[in-house]
C-alpha cells in the first residue's frame, strides 16, 4: 500500500485503498466520483486514480448531510412538488385524526406500558409457581429447558387470549384526570 503525504491534510491513496479505508466497494467509489467526489488525479492509460483522504472525508460528510436533507440536487419544481406532497400528507393526517383513525402517541404509549406490564406480571407470577412444582428434583438440562419453554408458552397463550388493553386505557383525558386526582 503506497501512501504519499499531501502538503495539506490527509493522505493520497488510490481507488482500492480509498475503498478499503471507507469500508466500501470499488463501484461505490465510482459512484462517488460521478457525484463529484474530489479527485487529485483522474486515472486512465496507465495512470492510477489518486484521492486525498481528508478531502474525500469532508466531501462525504457534506454529501451525507445533503442526502439526509433530500434537497441536495433538487430543482425549484422538485421542491415545490415536495412541498405540495407534504401539505397533502398533513391534510390526510388531519382528516384521519378527525375520523378518529389515529391516536396520539401518548395514548399508545400508555396502552403499551399497561400491556407490557401485564405480560411481565403474567410471566413472573405464573411461570415460576407452575414450573417450580414440575421441576422439583429435576437435573436434566434438556428437561429443564423444555418445561420452562412450555410454561412460558402457556403463560403467553393465556395473555394473548386476554384483553391487555381496555378502551378506557386509550382515553387520554380520563387517564390525565385520574392521575391528577391521585397526585393531589
Amino acid at each position: 500500500m503506497t501512501v504519499k503525504k499531501n502538503k495539506s491534510r490527509g493522505r493520497e491513496v488510490n481507488r482500492t485503498e480509498l475503498a478499503e479505508i471507507n469500508g466500501v466497494s470499488l463501484p461505490t467509489i465510482e459512484s462517488w466520483v460521478r457525484r463529484d467526489c474530489p479527485v487529485v488525479q483522474r486515472g486512465g492509460r496507465g495512470r492510477a486514480w489518486t484521492f486525498n483522504t481528508a478531502d474525500v472525508r469532508n466531501w462525504r460528510e457534506d454529501d451525507i448531510r445533503a442526502e439526509s436533507s433530500h434537497t441536495a440536487h433538487a430543482t425549484k419544481d422538485e421542491l415545490l412538488l415536495r412541498k405540495l406532497a407534504a401539505e397533502t400528507e398533513q391534510a390526510e393526517l388531519d382528516l384521519a385524526k378527525s375520523k378518529d383513525e389515529v391516536v396520539p402517541v401518548e395514548q399508545l404509549e400508555r396502552a403499551m406500558v399497561k400491556a407490557f406490564g401485564e405480560v411481565r406480571a403474567g410471566l413472573r407470577n405464573v411461570v415460576p409457581s407452575r414450573a417450580a412444582s414440575r421441576l422439583l428434583g429435576e437435573t436434566d438440562e434438556t428437561t429443564l429447558k423444555a418445561v420452562l419453554l412450555e410454561e412460558i408458552d402457556h403463560a403467553l397463550e393465556a395473555l394473548a387470549d386476554s384483553d391487555l388493553i381496555n378502551e378506557s386505557d386509550l382515553d387520554l383525558e380520563d387517564n390525565e384526570e385520574s392521575e391528577g386526582a391521585e397526585s393531589a
